[in-house]
C-alpha cells in the first residue's frame, strides 16, 4: 500500500456477522436469519424495501427487533401479520417460533410477491396473503387469529380499527411501536375500547438482548356488540350512534397489480 492510498475503515462494510444475541433468538435456525438478513441487504434494498441506510443496523433495528416479541406470544398460537412489508416482524418471527401458525397480511403486489419468494426459498410454515385488514373479503378468508402482530403500520387508532376484527375474543394485539407509545395509548383510549380491545399496556422485549429493547404495545380482543345496561337505555331514548365499518372489498391473493413501494425506513418509528 502506497503513501497515498487511503486506510481501509473499519465500518465501510455492513457487519453482517450475527451478534451473539441471534444465537439465543434463534438457536439451531440462526442460518435461516442470516439468510434473511442477507435477502434484506440485497433484494430488501433493491425493491425499494429497506432504505440503504439501514442495512449496517439490520441485525438489532430490524430481525432481532422484531424476533424477540415472541416473548410476549405464548406457543401453538396462530398469528396474522397486518402490513407484513419486508417481513418484519412476520418473518423473523417465523424463524424463532416455528411452533407459531403465521399470515402474512401484505395489500401491495411487489411487496407481496417478495414475501413468498422469501417463505419460500426459507421453507417457512407461513402463508402469504394479499389485501388489507380492513377488507371484508379478507376478514372472511384469512379467519380470526390469536394473535395480530404488526410494525410500524399506523397510528394507534386505526391499526386498533384494523386489527381488531381480525382477533378472536380472548386474542392479542401486540403491535411494535416507539417511544411515545404510552402517550399513543393516552391519546387513543376510548376511539381503541370501541373497536373491542382492552387492558392497553406497553411491554419491553429483549431486554437481555438487545441495547435498545423492543417497545411493543399490547392489548385483549373483548367481546363487542353486546351494550351496557346504560347504553342500551340511551338508544331506546334516541340517544347513542352506532358505527361503521370501514374498508370494502377488493381482490385478495397472493400477487394481481403493481403498485409503488416505500421505504421501510419511512414506516418505521422511534
Amino acid at each position: 500500500m502506497s503513501d497515498q492510498d487511503p486506510m481501509p475503515e473499519a465500518n465501510d462494510e455492513p457487519p453482517t456477522t450475527p451478534p451473539p444475541s441471534a444465537t439465543r433468538v434463534f438457536g439451531d435456525r440462526l442460518e435461516l436469519a442470516v439468510r434473511y438478513r442477507d435477502i434484506l441487504a440485497d433484494d430488501g434494498v433493491r425493491l425499494g424495501l429497506i432504505g440503504p441506510r439501514e442495512v449496517p443496523r439490520l441485525w438489532d433495528r430490524h430481525v432481532l427487533n422484531c424476533a424477540v416479541i415472541g416473548e410476549a406470544i405464548d406457543s401453538e398460537l396462530s398469528v396474522t401479520d397486518v402490513g407484513s412489508g419486508a417481513g418484519l416482524p412476520g418473518i423473523p418471527l417465523a424463524i424463532a417460533r416455528p411452533d407459531l401458525s403465521i399470515t402474512l397480511l401484505e395489500p401491495l403486489l411487489r411487496r407481496s410477491e417478495f414475501l413468498s419468494r422469501v417463505v419460500d426459498e426459507l421453507g417457512l410454515a407461513a402463508t402469504v396473503v394479499r389485501g388489507r385488514a380492513e377488507e371484508a373479503e379478507v376478514r372472511a378468508t384469512i379467519g380470526l387469529a390469536d394473535v395480530v402482530t404488526s410494525r410500524a403500520v399506523a397510528p394507534l387508532d386505526r391499526l386498533a380499527k384494523w386489527s381488531a376484527p381480525l382477533i378472536r375474543v380472548g386474542g392479542q394485539l401486540v403491535a411494535i411501536k416507539g417511544a411515545s407509545a404510552p402517550q399513543e395509548i393516552e391519546e387513543h383510549r376510548a376511539v381503541v375500547g370501541r373497536t373491542g380491545l382492552a387492558d392497553l399496556a406497553t411491554r419491553q422485549c429483549g431486554v437481555s438482548l438487545l441495547e435498545q429493547p423492543t417497545t411493543i404495545i399490547v392489548g385483549e380482543r373483548r367481546e363487542t356488540g353486546r351494550p351496557s345496561r346504560g347504553a342500551a337505555s340511551r338508544r331506546r331514548s334516541g340517544g347513542g350512534s352506532g358505527t361503521a365499518s370501514s374498508g370494502g372489498s377488493r381482490r385478495r391473493g397472493r400477487a394481481s397489480k403493481d403498485d409503488g413501494s416505500e421505504s421501510l425506513q419511512s414506516k418505521r418509528e422511534g
